[in-house]
């Protein structure tokens, strides 16, 4: 049986909405970095990455998930954006940002300035492809 995400509707022109949240969200990101508050640079990315992916799968379908379960996020841009080698290497990097949520915000672990550069890294190539994958669509 297949599962089916928790979705709910949202006009596809709130994707810019969307998309403004998660450039604010990666800039404090960077903020924190500079600053040494690594813990918090960890969770910023998390929800830049998070409002990005929402931002396309609302801009694609016209739905985001309505669930606390983020890996369902990857399902859903399976699903709406088309097949790719790129597609696939985007979502690599946006699961290895999700890995982390629990822990850089929940575990009492500290992070250091090599694991913000690492999910920094990955929240990059992400967010290069689903800005390009935006670009791509008309509202």
């Amino acid at each position: 049986m297949m599962h089916r995400t928790s979705r709910i509707k949202v006009e596809k022109s709130r994707s810019t909405e969307f998309l403004s949240i998660a450039e604010n969200f990666r800039e404090a990101s960077e903020l924190a970095f500079e600053f040494g508050y690594f813990n918090a640079a960890g969770v910023l990315i998390v929800h830049s990455v998070i409002a990005l992916a929402d931002a396309l799968t609302i801009r694609l379908g016209g739905v985001k998930c309505k669930g606390e379960n983020h890996y369902e996020i990857v399902s859903l841009m399976k699903d709406l954006v088309p097949d790719s080698a790129q597609k696939d290497k985007a979502l690599n990097h946006f699961n290895a940002i999700i890995d982390h949520k629990s822990a850089v915000s929940y575990s009492g672990e500290i992070y250091k300035r090599k694991d913000i550069e690492t999910m920094m890294k990955h929240g990059r190539r992400f967010s290069d492809w689903a800005k390009s994958e935006l670009t791509n669509l008309a509202l």
